[in-house]
């Protein structure tokens, strides 16, 4: 007797490179670690989403929503991502905390090959991943802790050389070398609180409003825009609450008419010296920013890349909120990833007014 068997109806398995998560895993996306995991029949491992491994043929690959599951294969775990331990951005992190705690804490700065060891990474290595996870080299990151040390050691009274062997200067010719650099005048000036730094300010009127220039012996120190000129110089003295302000100067009146004249036509450009005050990255944003050609918008994300600091897209937009400058540093011409306008320290519509009228003109 024949007996007829029913035919096997094949089922095909969806394909992995269908799979939202397959994206993530071409794409490297480290967002998408401890999300899941993936192993590869071919070479018997498993991995996370961020391996930097040769990509693999979505074919031989097999998803899982748990690291069990990925263990359950018999698979080894990748040496490259490690899939079972700690990401290498996380121990990245860890190290570069590490490292910044000991800079915090030495007496004096250490060099590059003591961070280095004390991390267990290569000099040029630990080098690389410091600047991409801080935005500052150690040498740059360790001057701005000195810095920040020598100000507040000066501000809480101390004199000042006790402020400069607290910050770890070991030879006062060194800490005078450096330190109208760190502090933007000398030290006992800024114990004082800028006692008897002269500052020359005038105010004048565009369409965008109000317009305070000020300037010390170095060049302009603060260019500040509002509806209120009372308020401008509010906020000048709140900035330089010891300093001896003077105002209404006749050739000091022409500087600010330069200032105007250039937030009404963007072209004509303005070449002015200016005494920036701010921290080592504050500064390396500032100069990218004077670097975007009239315009021309460019995102957090950009100035941070062109500074040397993928990573450090929050710290680029907090330097750009932080300055004083205001048009000769502009902080204006930074946008969203999507164009969108962000913050503003004096409004909105001033930056979008500003945009505007550096748009380039269609005949």
């Amino acid at each position: 007797m024949n007996i007829q068997r029913a035919p096997t109806l094949l089922t095909s398995r969806p394909s992995v490179a269908d799979d939202p998560r397959w994206a993530r895993i071409a794409t490297r996306d480290k967002s998408a670690d401890g999300r899941f995991w993936y192993s590869v029949s071919t070479t018997g491992i498993y991995c996370r989403p961020s391996c930097p491994s040769r990509m693999a043929n979505p074919k031989n690959v097999a998803l899982h929503d748990t690291l069990a599951s990925a263990r359950a294969t018999g698979f080894r775990p990748c040496r490259r991502c490690n899939p079972d331990g700690p990401s290498l951005e996380c121990e990245n992190a860890a190290l570069i905390a590490r490292a910044c705690r000991l800079i915090e804490e030495s007496e004096e700065e250490p060099s590059l090959e003591e961070l280095a060891a004390t991390v267990g990474r290569s000099p040029s290595y630990f080098h690389r991943v410091f600047k991409r996870s801080t935005g500052l080299t150690p040498k740059a990151y360790a001057a701005g802790h000195r810095a920040r040390k020598v100000r507040e050691g000066l501000e809480t009274g101390t004199t000042v050389t006790e402020a400069m062997y607290d910050a770890g200067f070991n030879s006062s010719g060194r800490f005078y070398e450096k330190s109208t650099g760190m502090l933007g005048m000398t030290p006992t000036q800024y114990r004082a609180g800028g006692a008897n730094e002269e500052i020359k300010f005038a105010v004048g009127q565009a369409t965008l409003g109000a317009i305070l220039v000020a300037s010390s012996s170095k060049g302009v120190a603060s260019i500040l825009l509002g509806d209120d000129p009372d308020e401008l110089v509010r906020d000048l003295q709140d900035r330089f609450p010891k300093a001896r302000l003077i105002g209404m100067d006749r050739e000091y009146e022409a500087l600010i008419a330069r200032v105007c004249g250039f937030v009404e036509n963007p072209g004509i450009g303005l070449d002015l010296p200016l005494d920036v005050r701010g921290t080592a990255f504050q500064r390396r944003v500032w100069q990218a920013l004077q670097e975007i050609p009239v315009g021309e918008r460019v995102s957090y994300a950009q100035i941070a890349r062109r500074i040397g600091a993928p990573n450090a897209t929050r710290a680029v937009a907090g330097a750009c909120a932080a300055n004083t400058i205001a048009v000769a540093i502009p902080c204006h011409r930074v946008v969203r990833n999507d164009g969108a306008l962000s913050g503003y320290a004096w409004g909105v519509e001033r930056k979008r007014s500003l945009l505007d009228r550096e748009a380039p003109r269609t005949a």
